[in-house]
């Protein structure tokens, strides 16, 4: 008998219809001779209205009073699958994040797991029950609810598999896999088979949404064999685990890409000691997530500094940037919301030269400008503007070898 644990998003219990698919689906799996644990988020939009009204209510929500109206969504969707098993002729139990004592830290909105103590929900399993989870939620150690930030409902289900130390852990969501890009931007994408934890983890940090990366994350450090699947068909999906040698002779396995990043430039700053820390400990302590930079520096004493932050964090970043002005000897501060970042990730790219040449002339020869380049062991990561987004993403995959046969 295996232990597994089971995941649906918000797509895969949007309305009665779906909820009882996913009862079918998690009952096919028990009666197969498997424990079943399942983890699902809010129902489609749910998440989205909930903190629509706390924004209605005020233009700056207290994140803790935020996180106790969000995670309301979870609790709707658990009781209504709970409620589907039974009526099904199953036996099922739900659990909230505080029941299950999944503790985390009191960072709210976008709190990370401590702990969890998974008794009860060994209890249930041994009772014959499919334990129906919240995901999404935890508790910190005053007992105040906590949220895990967007997507957390895929950290949920493999933290759980981790504790549980599960056999494996399925990711159920409207698409049937991990593909090579987004199908939907390039018709010539196909489905991976597999995909290795580092691949999964470059990709979901370059933009792409299959996965949460924290997910990944402990996915890769607790060595959770994952899964991605659809819950609308039977297709067997892609595992996502450790790499083996057959991987690193794929030089390419995707390509990812986000549009929702935007740049902060920083024009004549004195270059001398202490000046990137000035700029970058308060955008941190700030909570705000910078990912590219690039620092070019002059003969005359001043330097460029460029990052790329969220766009939604730009104005929060420009303020506290501001403040910090006269200290760094910056001669003013440029924004540019209209660019899109383009990855390609493959753990072959370790044993084969010229792979971002590749990419530097497949972009060139397009007419597409590069601003800025980051590079990995496993990463080539350019900022481009977001009109020229679609063709890089196109041009990139047949380039290098992805596009279906």
């Amino acid at each position: 008998m295996a232990l597994i644990v089971q995941k649906y998003g918000g797509t895969s219990v949007g309305d009665v219809e779906r909820i009882k698919n996913v009862a079918r689906r998690c009952l096919a799996a028990q009666k197969a001779g498997n424990d079943v644990a399942v983890v699902v988020s809010a129902m489609s939009g749910e998440t989205n209205r909930l903190l629509k009204l706390t924004q209605q209510i005020s233009e700056r929500p207290g994140e803790r009073e935020q996180d106790v109206v969000a995670a309301t969504g979870e609790q709707v969707t658990i009781g209504l699958l709970a409620l589907a098993i039974q009526s099904l002729g199953g036996k099922a139990r739900s659990f909230l994040g505080h029941q299950v004592r999944i503790v985390t830290d009191s960072d709210h909105t976008r709190a990370r797991i401590k702990s969890i103590d998974h008794e009860k929900l060994l209890a249930s399993l041994k009772a014959g029950e499919i334990a129906v989870v919240a995901g999404f939620q935890g508790i910190d150690e005053e007992g105040s609810i906590t949220t895990l930030g967007r997507g957390g409902s895929d950290t949920s289900a493999v933290a759980l598999a981790a504790s549980l130390k599960a056999d494996a852990c399925e990711i159920y969501t409207d698409v049937d896999g991990v593909y090579t890009t987004d199908p939907n931007l390039c018709p010539a994408a196909r489905k991976l088979e597999k995909v290795s934890y580092e691949e999964m983890l470059e990709l979901a940090g370059a933009g792409a949404k299959v996965l949460q990366i924290r997910s990944v994350e402990f996915a890769m450090k607790y060595n959770v064999p994952l899964w991605v699947k659809s819950s609308f068909t039977n297709d067997p999906g892609t595992l996502v685990c450790p790499e083996d040698k057959a991987m690193e002779s794929v030089v390419v396995s995707g390509i990812a890409y986000d549009k929702n990043e935007a740049k902060v430039a920083l024009r004549g700053v004195n270059d001398r000691p202490g000046v990137a820390a000035r700029v970058f400990k308060p955008l941190s302590d700030a909570g705000i997530i910078v990912d590219l930079i690039v620092q070019n520096v002059s003969q005359n004493g001043k330097t460029d500094i460029t990052f790329t932050v969220g766009k939604t964090d730009v104005p929060k970043a420009k303020d506290i940037v501001m403040k910090a002005l006269d200290t760094i000897g910056a001669e003013k501060i440029e924004t540019d919301d209209k660019i899109a970042k383009v990855s390609i990730v493959g753990v072959g790219m370790r044993n084969h030269a010229g792979v971002a040449t590749k990419a530097f002339e497949v972009l060139s020869n397009a007419g597409i400008n590069i601003e800025m380049i980051s590079t990995s062991e496993i990463k080539v990561s350019v900022v481009i503007q977001e009109k020229f987004m679609e063709l890089a993403v196109r041009e990139l995959h047949t380039a290098f070898g992805l596009d279906k046969e």
